[in-house]
């Protein structure tokens, strides 16, 4: 079961997110950044290849063995459903159509969303927008564990677990930290995914539509993509709070991997931050590093200081202005 954590609480800090400061930096330093500010028009083509890929596959396993409908599920479908995700991650930054076309982006996003089964994109882009803006902040950054997962997962096995369960807890967290009012274009996301899996379930039955969930269930959970939730921000070094991977898996993930870059210039696309690293190197070569997420997800369970509480918080002051 594994040595309860020594930690008991979050790491309360009292200074701003250091993102914005090194952002205005590089920029003085680097001004060509700039020019990778720009939409990437190839995204819109990869995502249709992976709608298009998730289709056939569901007609390809309505009449599988259930056996080989759940090893394609957690083989593929997983992998093509994280990826999804962080192509949704990508369209929220209006990565596909620029900032000029911001609601292209937005239907772009319910597209991208149908083959994993659950309405998720544009409540992701109302929360992660405060993510970036809040990081860490109190009451608003719903990417921080609740008290109770701190609290609760706080052993190996309960750990293990928590990481498995990572897609329910992205779910139901928002709903207790920071709820807020439905908006009319979550309506349209839930009613455009209801109507696709009805459709699918026609069609092609019940299998397909397992496949679908499923993949999206288990790519989120235990899985070696999903060793991202936790490398991004999860203190692992005292006093660092965001980390980048630059291992073969950015390669499924839109660069997510490069997380340092990713915050200090979010409307970079995930294709130009190798760039943004190449170009200011002396900014980034010398911060905390992974190279793998699946030695993260180990090192996550196995090492007894490292908890859902092990994460920075802040208490934000002054106005917070919220999507």
């Amino acid at each position: 079961m594994g040595n309860t954590v020594a930690r008991e609480d979050f790491e309360w800090v009292y200074t701003d997110q250091p993102h914005a400061d090194r952002r205005k930096e590089i920029l003085a330093k680097h001004p060509e950044i700039k020019a990778l500010m720009k939409p990437d028009y190839n995204l819109i083509w990869v995502v249709v290849l992976m709608v298009l890929a998730q289709l056939t596959a569901f007609y390809l396993v309505k009449d599988l063995d259930w056996k080989w409908v759940v090893f394609w599920a957690y083989v593929f479908g997983s992998c093509i459903s994280h990826s999804m995700t962080l192509a949704i991650h990508e369209i929220s930054h209006n990565s596909a159509f620029g900032n000029c076309k911001a609601m292209w982006n937005r239907w772009f996003g319910i597209f991208a969303n149908l083959p994993l089964g659950l309405p998720y994109s544009i409540s992701f882009k109302r929360y992660h927008m405060d993510h970036h803006r809040y990081l860490g902040g109190d009451g608003i950054d719903v990417d921080i564990p609740t008290n109770f997962e701190g609290w609760f997962f706080c052993t190996r096995f309960r750990k293990f677990i928590w990481i498995v369960l990572q897609p329910f807890f992205y779910a139901i967290r928002p709903l207790c930290i920071n709820p807020k009012p439905i908006s009319r274009l979550e309506i349209i996301n839930l009613l455009a995914q209801l109507a696709f899996d009805v459709v699918i379930y026609y069609l092609w039955g019940v299998k397909s539509i397992f496949y679908m969930l499923a993949g999206s269930v288990l790519g989120l959970g235990l899985h070696p993509i999903s060793g991202h939730f936790i490398a991004e921000h999860y203190m692992f070094l005292k006093g660092h709070e965001t980390y980048s991977y630059y291992g073969p898996l950015n390669l499924l993930t839109f660069n997510v991997g490069y997380h340092n870059e990713h915050h200090d210039f979010p409307n970079i696309p995930g294709k130009s931050l190798p760039l943004v690293k190449k170009i200011a190197a002396e900014y980034y070569d010398h911060l905390p590093q992974y190279n793998s997420w699946i030695k993260v997800l180990y090192d996550f369970v196995m090492d007894d200081t490292i908890s859902p509480y092990s994460r920075m918080k802040r208490q934000l002051k002054g106005e917070v202005k919220q999507d």
